[in-house]
């Protein structure tokens, strides 16, 4: 059930390792009070501690793909549970009963990091019962989400599922089998859907039939789930060879082909013709509500729609009037406007080839990666590599995104690149993009994360987009600091893409709760901005798909900011950024609130 927060990241949600401090981090375990700890608070401890490892491990049922991210190969038969009402209700009532559970423990006996676990999980559990309320499951999927593309992800031989063994195989045509009955509840879900008008929007169902139609192939040599095969390792017998192949040629043909078929057909001859014209959550039933729901679900914040739509209104235009000033510094002649335009249609600004754009970013890596020393101390082990997004999910793919690496090192974090489109790909955008889904960004942060001692797993594993995001945008305002957007081109790149975080909070309010069309969603980001029309209509209608999610970005960096401000008013002459930056990401990604009072009780400990 999407409303229920299981804690794990399963696909794409995740630097090199870095010389200043190759030890591994440890989360900060600093009491809230000087008292030795009493047999009642060890006691209190490790009713927890035994808690939090159940429930992650008994969540793993729920999300067999997150356990094969993470490492955890007995589950790489397994997919995902049909979506019923039996299978609701049982991941329902397991929140339930781990929420008596907690409140059973004397969270008054708990301190240091065993208070910040029990105030996480109770978060959690709270926020998933109450979205139980909202039908999530009558839209599973959407052209930017869906357990489809990660099925199709994993089973191309260049995912997280591992393809060593013969026993590896054979796991992943179980999988086929879980992924088949799945989508085939997919279907009875989305027809719910049209009798109870929850359905997708139009322009979102549409871009959803080509992710089914690109796997219906006339021979298996065609297929994305033939990759495995043509890499059969070379340390297989050929008996095992010709059982394998003709295993998966059967596989593809007579089941994984036949079911996207009878997907595609259902969406193009039922679904979109029977999709909505509205875009909004608002024009949903209950829909206003299931808004301010996914508001605070993504932002852990008390913001309403109305606050953070004139929030936006205001970033855009300050960023707008930073804008005109690299304008005026490279010297072009004509208003704003006109610039725009100059830099969506000048060739100087965009690579020739996918390759050319994959090289300038792998060099920028370099480049960022010697910097970070000056304002960190921490560093994950884990390297990353750009690669770019496959071609299967490029058309519906954001800009960039990036994959966390595997817990036991066998595979390195992934930058993404989306070479579908070049004129979307700006070489202004080089440093800020590599900042944000990279180093310092979203590699160090999650990377770092998972490789924390003594977190707990549903903790390591787990992450809230306000955190991820709103760090990865704080780590791009480092760019000066670190020595970057030295060129007023790249500077400008930092403004586009902050102006890109401040135009969300515009169009996801409006979309979600102010009756804006996508047409008109269309036309104020190109009014606001230099982005290609193509890029342009992937985000609004990832906006359109994904209510609330795109809030976080700003929203997340505007708190950190405030809190590097607060530490540094606070602590005058002994405040230290690069221990500010490692408070931030020591405990791994805290809702906000509960980040701010860790922040306020460490700076009380520093006077």
């Amino acid at each position: 059930m999407k409303n229920i927060k299981l804690a794990l990241l399963s696909s794409a949600v995740m630097l090199a390792l870095m010389g200043c401090n190759e030890s591994t981090p440890k989360s900060e375990t600093t009491p809230t009070t000087a008292a030795q700890p009493s047999v009642k608070t060890e006691s209190a401890s490790a009713q927890l501690d035994t808690l939090l490892t159940n429930y992650f491990e008994d969540g793993l049922q729920f999300n067999p793909i997150g356990g094969t991210y993470i490492g955890r190969n007995e589950f790489n038969d397994d997919f995902i549970a049909p979506i019923n009402e039996a299978n609701r209700n049982e991941q329902l009532n397991f929140i339930k009963e781990y929420k008596n559970k907690l409140a059973n423990i004397d969270k008054a006996q708990l301190t240091g990091q065993s208070l910040l676990s029990y105030e996480i999980l109770a978060r959690d559990l709270d926020l998933a019962i109450e979205g139980s309320q909202f039908p999530s499951h009558l839209m599973p999927i959407n052209q930017m989400g869906g357990a489809h593309n990660t099925f199709a992800a994993l089973g191309s031989g260049q995912s997280a599922q591992p393809f060593n063994t013969v026993e590896d195989y054979k796991a992943f045509e179980k999988r086929a089998d879980g992924f088949i009955a799945w989508l085939e509840s997919v279907e009875q879900s989305m027809r719910q859907g049209m009798k109870d008008k929850v359905v997708l929007p139009k322009p979102l169902a549409e871009k959803l039939l080509p992710q089914f139609q690109t796997h219906i192939v006339e021979k298996p040599e065609e297929s994305l789930f033939w990759g495995p095969i043509a890499q059969l390792p070379e340390s297989f017998s050929d008996e095992q060879k010709a059982e394998l192949t003709s295993a998966y040629t059967a596989m593809i043909s007579e089941r994984l082909v036949p079911a996207y078929q009878k997907m595609a057909d259902f969406l193009a001859n039922e679904y979109i013709p029977n999709a909505r014209e509205s875009i909004g959550y608002s024009e949903l039933p209950n829909g206003k509500a299931w808004y301010e729901y996914q508001i605070k679900q993504h932002t852990t914040l008390s913001l309403n729609a109305d606050e953070i739509h004139d929030i936006g209104l205001s970033e855009v235009s300050r960023i707008l009037s930073e804008m005109k000033k690299v304008k005026e510094a490279v010297g072009f002649k004509g208003d704003l406007k006109a610039f725009f335009e100059h830099l969506r249609t000048s060739d100087e600004f965009y690579y020739d080839t996918p390759e050319a754009l994959i090289a300038a970013y792998e060099e920028v890596k370099e480049k960022i990666d010697a910097k970070l020393p000056q304002m960190f101390d921490i560093a994950p082990k884990a390297p990353y590599v750009v690669k770019a997004v496959e071609d299967f999910r490029a058309e519906s793919a954001a800009g960039a995104s990036y994959q966390s690496p595997a817990p036991d090192g066998s595979r390195p974090g992934i930058f993404y690149i989306n070479t579908f489109n070049l004129k979307a790909q700006p070489k202004f955008l080089l440093e800020t993009l590599s900042i944000h889904e990279a180093a310092p960004g979203h590699h160090f942060q999650i990377a770092l994360q998972q490789e924390i001692e003594g977190l707990p797993l549903f903790r390591k594993f787990g992450g809230y987009t306000v955190f991820a995001e709103g760090w990865a945008l704080y780590a791009e305002s480092l760019g000066k600091e670190l020595g970057l957007f030295t060129d007023p081109y790249m500077w400008y790149g930092r403004l586009s893409d902050e102006q890109l975080r401040a135009m969300r909070l515009v169009l996801d309010t409006g979309f979600h709760a102010k009756g804006w069309t996508r047409q008109q969603g269309i036309d104020y980001m190109l009014a606001n901005s230099s982005m290609a029309e193509s890029d342009i209509i992937a985000e609004v209608e990832r906006y359109i798909a994904w209510p609330g999610q795109a809030l976080s970005y700003k929203l997340g960096q505007f708190k950190i900011q405030e809190l590097r401000d607060y530490c540094k008013k606070e602590l005058g002459d002994k405040f230290d950024i690069k221990a500010f930056h490692t408070q931030i990401l020591i405990d791994g990604a805290l809702p906000m609130p509960i980040l701010e009072e860790k922040i306020k009780r460490w700076v009380s400990e520093q006077k």
